[in-house]
């Protein structure tokens, strides 16, 4: 048993190679497939829920490393309690895997497509329940290992990165079965062919169109090091920084990236502001800042981007917060994280959920603030009226980590389900250009002060995930594991 839990925890920390920045989407699904063999050998729930721990405990330690960075080398907490908060952040996250072993070998399943089928649906329902607890954690979805060049990222249109997650589980199951010698001769290649070739066809279809003329945008990296960003001296050269990028640049919409003026929004120089809004009407186009707002008499503030220039003065508040980096949930027993963390401005406020798309030189444009486009669901609440995604972000907390280029597959997979392209500017990187396809067209070179320019396409349609969001994956989900109950239920009406 320790030897499977060991090479459990293995295929786990290899599974990280199917993600950014490697982009080797193959190796999830043998590593699956491998821990579905495990599962289908174990002798009791508690040892297949023990495999599906092990497993999460090594792709999550190896996926989200990044965190310690976070929390330690900006954050400034100790070493030895960064190392325990990563390890219970870890085995809190490795506990979805562990239950879908663990309902897996408890359901009993002897049909072998049904425990293949509840297999992939136990692991998109557990995928999406990871997303939904305590605000959410759907870092390292199994599904954003497929974008953008899979033939299983042709699904993302129409069940998003969670459908993704159980399809891809499926195929891993059928390729298990494949291999155990009872099974052999039957047709389980045939259904992962077909599978993998739906997906292949899928990709060619186009969910949305082309509206209007591409527009010119200049995304700006201002290169600030997350130790610098919040103190006062470094505070001109950051402001500088910002607005000598925004007068190079000829694009008729310019993007910083998330708080790019490290101050209140009242308390920033008027001057300042109308030089950029000045030089934005000049384009006959508009500049996004990012800005904290604190309205006037009210306690609260947000983590904001304002628009300035040739459209109305727009403005976007961040909804979904970070937990203890922008709020401290259960301030009564968490408190003291405040304390011990060195993070400024740790307690935002929400913007509301119903936000709508600035219309920016001549666009439709949906905002989205770092963490946010994680959350699928969230970002489709903007469209289809949305032409244009543009995410901001402030990436210096991840270091020199793998989790910028893991945060910049998440945005592509994005792209993939609204048909749509994702504009990404962040302050060290990764900074973007994603087209509709997923595909990254432009990128900044990351750690460096600049501004990439490039020309984004606006675009008009319905895909079926932004007309149905993640209950397709739902009830794909319910039907799957009903399917597999049924001769459970059936043998035991003939029992009594």
């Amino acid at each position: 048993m320790r030897s499977a839990l060991a090479a459990s925890f293995l295929l786990g920390a290899f599974t990280v190679l199917g993600f950014a920045p490697f982009y080797l989407f193959p190796i999830p699904v043998l590593t699956l497939a491998l821990l579905c063999h495990f599962w289908r050998k174990s002798a009791t729930p508690l040892h297949a829920a023990l495999l599906g721990f092990s497993f999460g405990m090594g792709m999550f330690s190896a996926g989200v490393t990044w965190i310690y960075v976070s929390l330690h080398d900006f954050g400034a907490m100790p070493m030895p309690m960064a190392v325990l908060a990563l390890f219970f952040l870890c085995a809190y996250l490795a506990l979805f895997p562990a239950l879908t072993g663990w309902i897996l070998a408890k359901l009993h399943i002897n049909i072998p497509v049904l425990w293949a089928s509840t297999a992939g649906a136990l692991w998109g329902l557990s995928d999406w329940l990871r997303s939904v607890l305590f605000t959410g954690f759907p870092w390292l979805t199994l599904g954003y290992s497929q974008a953008p060049a899979s033939p299983l990222a042709g699904f993302a249109p129409i069940v998003g990165v969670y459908g993704v997650s159980l399809i891809l589980v499926l195929s891993a199951a059928l390729i298990c079965l494949f291999f155990e010698k009872p099974f052999r001769k039957r047709r389980y290649p045939l259904f992962l062919f077909a599978i993998w070739i739906i997906g292949f066809g899928l990709q060619h279809i186009r969910w949305t169109k082309p509206q209007g003329d591409p527009v010119t945008v200049s995304l700006l990296q201002g290169n600030i090091s997350q130790d610098m960003k919040w103190r006062e001296d470094q505070l001109f050269n950051s402001m500088d920084t910002y607005a000598r990028l925004t007068l190079e640049s000829s694009s008729r919409l310019i993007i910083t990236p998330e708080i790019s003026v490290p101050l209140y929004r009242d308390e920033v120089p008027s001057s300042y502001l109308a030089q950029l809004a000045t030089h934005a009407k000049r384009n006959n186009g508009d500049i996004l800042v990012g800005m904290v707002e604190a309205p006037a008499g009210a306690s609260e503030y947000y983590n904001t981007m304002f628009s300035f220039g040739a459209s109305p003065d727009q403005s976007y508040r961040k909804h979904h917060l970070v937990p203890f980096g922008e709020f401290i949930p259960l301030k009564p027993v968490f408190g003291w994280v405040i304390n011990v963390l060195k993070i400024p401005l740790s307690d935002f406020s929400r913007g509301g959920l119903d936000q709508q798309p600035m219309h920016l030189a001549g666009q439709r444009v949906a905002v989205n603030i770092c963490y946010e486009d994680v959350f699928g669901e969230e970002i489709i609440k903007q469209l289809p009226q949305a032409t244009l995604l543009a995410n901001v972000s402030n990436d210096a907390w991840f270091g020199r980590s793998i989790g910028p280029r893991q945060h910049l597959q998440i945005s592509q997979m994005r792209a993939l389900e609204t048909g749509r392209y994702m504009l990404r500017a962040t302050n060290t990187g990764v900074t973007a250009i994603i087209n509709e396809r997923g595909t990254v067209l432009q990128e900044a070179e990351v750690f460096t002060t600049t501004a990439l320019h490039g020309m984004a396409q606006g675009y008009t349609g319905t895909t079926p995930y932004v007309r149905f969001g993640n209950s397709l994956t739902l009830g794909l989900a319910g039907v799957l594991l009903v399917a597999s109950l049924l001769p459970i239920f059936r043998g035991r009406r003939k029992k009594l």
